[in-house]
């Protein structure tokens, strides 16, 4: 039986199925802090294992290409913080103080890798540089992302530490085993690329345990009585705005600045998306443990609202380019054919 167009993706169903049973039957006490642990030594094999399957013959060949990650890295790191700041006296109504709060972190997260690079080559863009732009956003997120939340995230539920304190922690947690990924490559690199499931399996299951853990703490400090429903309809209007405006300027940038098609592809897709791998671990490190679950709601309604976005666009543009491209053939082959009775009667 086929599945329904109208039915989410399965870790869709899985994190809303996460949410559901963390509203239901909430972690605490010693049972938190064993889960706890557990969940930090699977987001430190998330990284891990990201280090180890990162190709670095990938990253040189989209390296040279400055001016593409130089827009990319605008667009994540300047033009979504200001966006959120500047519309915050219009959007911020719609949702509590808490929720757009996290609106706010989203703004300060660095891009997806993944989805990036796949609907780039969807859309036939220029995926090597994909893969570099979209790797080092996130390697620059780890430290440009909590600066940023403490410049513009303010009062809203951090952690009370410094900027540094914060770094110093997201290195230890998430930079330091990438790094140990990245090392061993040479040695696990092969098994990791025949066992891509396993990559999976880690990176959705560690976010699945941290969002239990976020939210049955949330849950605990009485998240569900203090959000009501008119702000989670809120939320979606702000996360939709939010990522028009991102497309739109991303598009308008990149045809003005006279990158070539390809180019304006991977620059839309790397720039206008937003990490959930990324920004659910390093919620659990900045923000405080009873703030986690609202802040990493708006990242989790903005995530699957850019997947389904972007995927349309990419299978629109990717069927468009290939069309024209069929169509270009055929003409070669009726001018070819042309040609070719053209020279028998000449011959006659």
């Amino acid at each position: 039986m086929a599945r329904p167009k109208f039915l989410p993706d399965n870790f869709t169903l899985c994190l809303v199925g996460t949410v559901i049973l963390a509203s239901l039957f909430p972690v605490h006490g010693q049972a938190a802090t064993g889960f706890n642990w557990l969940t930090n030594v699977a987001v430190g094999l998330l990284f891990f294992l990201h280090g180890a399957k990162l190709s670095r013959e990938a990253i040189i060949a989209g390296a040279t290409h400055w001016r593409l990650h130089i827009v990319v890295l605008a667009s994540t790191f300047i033009l979504f913080p200001v966006l959120g700041l500047v519309l915050k006296p219009v959007l911020s109504p719609l949702v509590t103080p808490a929720l757009y709060a996290g609106v706010l972190f989203l703004c300060t997260l660095p891009s997806t890798v993944q989805s990036s690079i796949a609907f780039t080559s969807i859309a036939r863009g220029n995926v090597p540089a994909a893969v570099c732009s979209a790797s080092a956003s996130s390697l620059i997120g780890i430290f440009v992302t909590p600066a940023l939340v403490s410049l513009i995230v303010t009062n809203q539920g951090a952690s009370g530490g410094s900027a540094w304190h914060t770094v110093w922690n997201i290195v230890l947690q998430l930079l330091v085993p990438f790094v140990a990924g990245q090392l061993l490559r040479p040695v696990i690199g092969r098994w990791i690329e025949r066992n891509k499931g396993v990559l999976k399996f880690v990176d959705q299951g560690s976010i699945l345990l941290v969002v239990f853990g976020a939210f049955s703490e949330a849950v605990n400090e009485g998240l569900w009585h203090h959000i009501p429903l008119t702000a989670l309809g809120g939320l979606l209007v702000v996360n939709a705005v939010l990522l028009a405006l991102a497309l739109g300027i991303t598009i308008f940038t990149s045809k003005k600045l006279g990158f070539s098609r390809a180019d304006q592809i991977t620059i839309i897709f790397c720039g206008s998306k937003k990490s959930l791998a990324a920004g659910v671990p390093m919620a659990k490190v900045i923000f405080a443990a009873n703030a986690v679950g609202a802040v990493v709601l708006p990242l989790m309604l903005f995530h699957q609202i850019q997947l389904m976005v972007c995927a349309a666009l990419a299978q629109r543009w990717g069927a468009r380019d290939m069309s024209a491209e069929r169509g270009a053939n055929a003409g070669d082959e009726s001018r070819a054919g042309s040609n070719e009775r053209a020279a028998t009667a000449a011959r006659r």
